[in-house]
């Protein structure tokens, strides 16, 4: 077997994909048919959940000049009311980060590149077009024509599991005539990003807005630095060659900017789409990114649903690469990732229907039940909370209080006065939370459970709000905002494990209980027996 994994697309999705499976050392071929890194930003946003993901990356530092958080969004009607507030969760923020960033496309992309030159178990071929993928039942294999190559002569590599990042039309899916649900919504858009001149852009508005307008309904961000965002709706009769010339791009951002502000970065015709593949795993080939599903933009979530893929799978492979838990667990993949997916861009669809409404008689509807809505909830809706957690796959079959949800990240301080993120100090692994008002004797035995499960890397971690010692133990830290601490109190639990992806296996009330749940975790990874895994009634 020449690799454990090969990555066909080394888009952001396949290049997060490729830096998780470096950090878990899989043998990893990635295969990219461009040569250099797409100089346009497609993708502007992204959320707190891909942020954590960067940060476990350790790419937080080098990628901090090309990101600025979120602004929220409002949605004005045709005479400009505001009709609606998305907000940003205010801190301490749950996951360590901000709720939402925007960024640079061109320059994370070659940040998540650079980053790979980090793994020795990480190969990349640029320039390398896949012409086949086959799958049996001991393996996968790719032909590649590369280039340069010193001969014309196809290669083949063999790996344990292929993983198809290769964007919305995959060659790899459209060859395995894998079916995609079309959840009925189909608009087509202009994406202008300008970049304005020193003084420019003083009159724009200064947080997003989705114009809910009937003639041409439209979406403008505030990106990072310079770069601002305008998405437009293509109205009938008009040509996407058309709307992409200069001269009527500048007549459709004249209504905001001089043309002597900006200069106009990028003019582009889309789709938008709201597809999700049916099958998203075929024998040992699993599907990633626009590959297995494309969303509209209106909640910034597209690339984030693909990071999230990338994030759920790899930790599963890697612990069935290594014999720690059964094949099965890669079922769980699409038991965990399509319905979420689903739920996410469902969710972003209804948005979408909103800011597309032409219809006079609906949109005056529309506008007074929003407003009713917003005099209900003058604090607007909290961006945070139109994500769904898990609600199917490995997780405890106990299902108690925040099973499914992600698991918060505090800012602690360890016993040698260092302060950093949980994620830091721990790994991106199995964690044992423990509440230190437990009992010393249940604490010890709970340790000692995670003694016995050596093959699979669970973390210990008793936290409080309390200063820790220099004497205390190495898995003991400071809650410093207590805002885990709190967290725990309201879900009224004493212990809980978090999974490598951050999402929450199980949770117990009583911590005494935490010692059979690491019991029920090893028996449903299942690596003793892979025909009897437990993890097929957890994921039922």
């Amino acid at each position: 077997m020449d690799f454990d994994l090969i990555i066909v697309g080394l888009g952001p999705v396949g290049a997060v994909a490729a830096n998780l499976a470096g950090e878990a050392g899989l043998r990893t071929l990635v295969l990219e048919k461009a040569l250099t890194v797409f100089d346009k930003p497609r993708a502007m946003g992204f959320d707190q959940e891909v942020m954590r993901i960067f940060g476990d990356l350790g790419l937080a530092d080098k990628i901090a000049p090309y990101v600025m958080p979120y602004r929220p969004s409002e949605y004005w009607t045709t005479d400009s009311s505001v009709i609606r507030r998305i907000e940003a969760a205010e801190p301490p923020f749950q996951l360590g980060w901000a709720p939402n960033y925007v960024f640079m496309q061109p320059q994370i992309e070659s940040t998540l590149r650079e980053n790979l030159a980090r793994f020795p178990s990480v190969t990349v071929k640029l320039g390398a077009h896949v012409d086949a993928v086959t799958s049996g039942e001991d393996g996968a294999s790719v032909t590649v024509a590369e280039s340069p190559s010193e001969s014309n002569a196809p290669r083949t590599y063999r790996s344990r599991y292929v993983l198809a990042c290769d964007g919305g039309t995959s060659p790899i899916r459209m060859a395995l005539g894998l079916e995609m649900e079309d959840l009925d919504f189909d608009e087509p858009w202009l994406v202008v990003d300008v970049v304005l001149k020193n003084g420019g852009g003083a009159s724009l508005p200064k947080t997003n807005v989705q114009y809910c307008e009937i003639e041409r309904p439209c979406t403008f961000v505030v990106g990072p630095g310079q770069v601002r965002r305008w998405e437009f709706m293509i109205n009938p009769g008009e040509t996407p060659a058309q709307v992409m010339e200069p001269a009527f791009v500048r007549r459709l951002i004249s209504r905001w900017l001089d043309e002597s502000e900006y200069d106009i970065w990028r003019a582009s015709s889309y789709r938008f789409h709201a597809l999700v593949l049916r099958q998203w795993r075929s024998g040992r080939v699993f599907f990633l990114g626009d590959a297995a599903h494309m969303t509209p933009p209106f909640l910034a979530q597209g690339m984030c649903q693909g990071i999230r893929d990338a994030a759920n799978l790899i930790w599963k492979l890697a612990l069935v690469n290594r014999g720690t838990a059964a094949p099965l667990l890669l079922d769980t993949y699409q038991a965990e990732r399509l319905p979420h997916v689903k739920q996410t861009t469902l969710v972003t669809k209804s948005l979408g229907k909103l800011i597309c409404e032409r219809d006079p008689a609906a949109a005056r509807q529309r506008d007074e039940r929003l407003l009713e809505e917003m005099a209900a909830n003058p604090c607007g809706t909290v961006r945070q909370s139109l994500i769904p957690g898990l609600a199917a796959g490995f997780l405890s079959a106990s299902a108690y209080g925040p099973c499914g949800q992600l698991f918060p990240q505090p800012l602690v301080k360890l016993p040698d006065g260092r302060q950093c993120l949980l994620d830091q100090a721990t790994g991106a692994t199995f964690r044992l939370v423990v509440s230190n008002d437990v009992d010393a004797a249940v604490i010890a035995r709970i340790a000692e459970e995670c003694d016995a499960v050596r093959d699979i890397p669970v973390e210990l971690v008793v936290i409080g709000t309390e200063p820790v010692g220099t004497n205390a133990p190495p898995h003991t830290f400071q809650d410093s905002d207590g805002m885990l601490v709190g967290w725990m109190r309201r879900h009224a639990c004493s212990a809980v494990i978090a999974r490598p992806d951050h999402y929450v296996y199980g949770a117990c009330r009583q911590a005494e209980e935490a010692c059979a749940m690491i019991r029920e975790l090893a028996a449903a990874l299942g690596a003793g027996n892979p025909h009897e895994n437990p993890a097929a009634a957890a994921c039922a």
